[in-house]
């Protein structure tokens, strides 16, 4: 593959776990590559062993490979903007069970959001990525897959190898090289007396480890 954005391994203060210092949302994806029976059941496992309140448990899929029916059904409803997604290898419509009150929808949509991390964690882990989407027909996805009163659907991921960024639009290329960036500890830790490491410390020290800090 060839033109590929590089310094997408994250830039941290002190050395992280490299599945998940690696785990980024690219737009290309690979139209050949094939996500196997078992990859995707290891990122179901692994979305299906995030925590959970209370235990509910209230966090359904519904998957997609390509060429089957449910895949074909979930690129129809996908916006414009995500057609990007039709290349996927794998496309999981992850809904949460919303329950009966106010206070259990607010929770199973943190579940669902632990999951997709958890989901996307261990497809870095499996040579995948991943990109989450919110810009799809919720309405439409309800009725086609005739999901029960109170299961609401709240993202497609789409799941595959990584693609040619030769072979993408210059839009696509252009936003999906641009560098990686996160608010600085420092504005989002609101109370903590330790002392804070120069950012890039955990990337030097990563690299000394032998790690390879540009994703491939």
């Amino acid at each position: 593959m060839s033109d590929q954005p590089h310094g997408r391994h994250a830039r941290t203060r002190v050395p992280i776990h490299p599945p998940i210092a690696d785990r980024w949302s690219p737009r290309a994806f690979d139209p050949d590559a094939v996500v196997t029976p078992e990859q995707l059941i290891a990122l179901l496992e692994a979305a299906r062993w995030a925590a959970t309140w209370g235990h509910r448990q209230p966090v359904r899929y519904i998957v997609g490979r390509r060429g089957d029916a449910a895949f074909t059904t979930l690129t129809g409803l996908l916006r414009r903007g995500n057609s990007y997604a039709h290349a996927a290898g794998a496309l999981i419509l992850v809904c949460a069970d919303e329950g009966e009150d106010e206070r259990t929808a607010l929770y199973s949509a943190v579940d669902a959001g632990a999951a997709i991390a958890n989901l996307s964690v261990e497809a870095v882990a499996e040579g995948l990525v991943v990109h989450p989407m919110a810009g799809f027909d919720v309405d439409g996805a309800r009725a086609a897959f005739h999901l029960p009163d109170g299961v609401r659907p709240l993202a497609v991921v789409a799941v595959g190898a990584l693609g040619d960024y030769a072979q993408v639009t210059p839009e696509i290329a252009e936003r999906d090289g641009r560098p990686r960036e996160r608010l600085p500890l420092e504005e989002i830790v609101l109370n903590w007396s330790g002392a804070w490491p120069s950012l890039g410390a955990g990337a030097s020290q990563l690299a000394e480890l032998g790690d390879d800090p540009v994703v491939e």
